[in-house]
């Protein structure tokens, strides 16, 4: 499957964005769709994932109760709904999508088989 990210941007600290991640080639069924962000100089560290078919969602302490990840079938997309960003946030912001994974597994990059180009997020202060 390939991933298209997009939706990055320039936001003052406090705003929202809405980042999508869409799907070409096949469809997300099956799939838990992940969003990792990785700033200078750091790891890529894990944001959220959801389960295409259950919808079940997993979030990273740090995002929890600002970022809420979403899915629309119709236009075999996920979102990742951001408010009240903090200067912290900032990061090129990926999406990867990956089958079979484990409860276990879902944090980790390496579990991910298929990635997007990654979009700019930049919160300022």
């Amino acid at each position: 499957v390939q991933l298209q990210a997009s939706g990055g941007g320039l936001v003052q600290a406090g705003g929202s964005l809405r980042l999508s991640c869409a799907a070409s080639g096949r469809t997300f069924s099956g799939y838990t769709v992940g969003w990792f962000r990785q700033a200078p100089g750091k790891d890529r560290e894990f944001v959220g994932t959801i389960r295409w078919n259950s919808r079940h969602t997993y979030y990273a302490d740090s995002v929890k109760g600002r970022f809420t990840i979403s899915r629309d079938n119709a236009k075999n997309t996920v979102f990742l709904q951001m408010n009240s960003l903090k200067p912290e946030d900032t990061a090129v912001y990926y999406c990867a999508a990956g089958d079979r994974l484990i409860l276990t597994t879902l944090t980790r990059p390496s579990a991910y088989d298929s990635w997007g180009q990654g979009t700019q997020v930049t919160v300022s202060s």
